[in-house]
């Protein structure tokens, strides 16, 4: 049976994630900090198996351990819309988590590659595609990176993982998830992939439910053919509803 360790579980996507999976017959391992922010239905699963801590307060030796005999390895994490959030420490928690998760998989035994899937932001440039934007926008994106942590984070863990790991490594395979502005809904709808942005993540941004993130990123885990399509890759994901209504207007 499929087992997937889950960082950032407790949060705004973790969480739908974590369900989905569920879901599918999935074992989880999900570290958390405060597991009564999961709904209780999620806390007393039969296949889910809580860990309680902080991330950036464990060591390489005990994420291996957490990590050891899963298939794959999500990262949901991201920084509180606050100002807290936004300017307090740690700046690099995205990165940094990233950094150490790939260090402990790498020190594990495995048989065959670990699925890496990293939640990030359609904000991000694919620095390997060279992807084009506007004057504009670069302009506006390199403000964000000077003055806002969490978009510098956010590129740095892309980053990593792109120049890091190629796709024939042996222990770690990855992906990187761009959805655009998130959106909070109660049921999935159908959503479209693209290998780069469509629209201006600045200046047109487009519209990504948490939940259908959650349902690409368990779908991207449990079956092999769409890992193949989109591992190596970071994949910009948008509602297919709101793409259609924009395209009336």
């Amino acid at each position: 049976m499929s087992k997937t360790l889950v960082v950032g579980a407790s949060g705004a996507t973790g969480r739908h994630l974590l369900r989905q999976l569920l879901d599918k017959g999935a074992c989880v391992r999900a570290i958390v900090r405060a597991p009564n922010r999961l709904p209780e239905d999620l806390r007393t699963a039969d296949n889910l198996e809580i860990i309680v801590g902080n991330i950036s307060d464990m060591d390489q030796q005990e994420l291996a351990r957490h990590a050891k005999g899963c298939d794959a390895v999500a990262s949901c994490l991201g920084h509180n819309l606050s100002f807290k959030g936004m300017f307090g420490a740690p700046h690099r928690l995205v990165t940094d988590a990233t950094k150490k998760l790939c260090s402990a998989i790498e020190s594990n035994e495995l048989k065959s590659p670990v699925k890496f899937l990293l939640m990030n932001t359609a904000g991000n440039r694919h620095r390997g595609l060279n992807e084009k934007i506007s004057f504009a926008q670069t302009c506006v994106i390199g403000l964000l990176r000077l003055l806002l942590p969490p978009h510098a984070d956010n590129e740095d863990a892309a980053e990593y993982l792109r120049s890091s790991f190629s796709n024939d490594n042996k222990k770690l395979q990855w992906c990187v998830i761009r959805p655009d502005s998130l959106t909070n809904e109660s049921n999935p709808s159908d959503y479209v992939l693209h290998p780069s942005p469509i629209r201006s993540a600045i200046f047109n941004a487009g519209k990504t439910s948490r939940i259908n993130v959650g349902v690409f990123m368990a779908t991207l885990i449990m079956e092999d053919d769409l890992w193949s399509e989109w591992r190596g890759r970071m994949p910009v994901i948008y509602n297919s509803d709101f793409l259609e209504s924009s395209k009336a207007i």
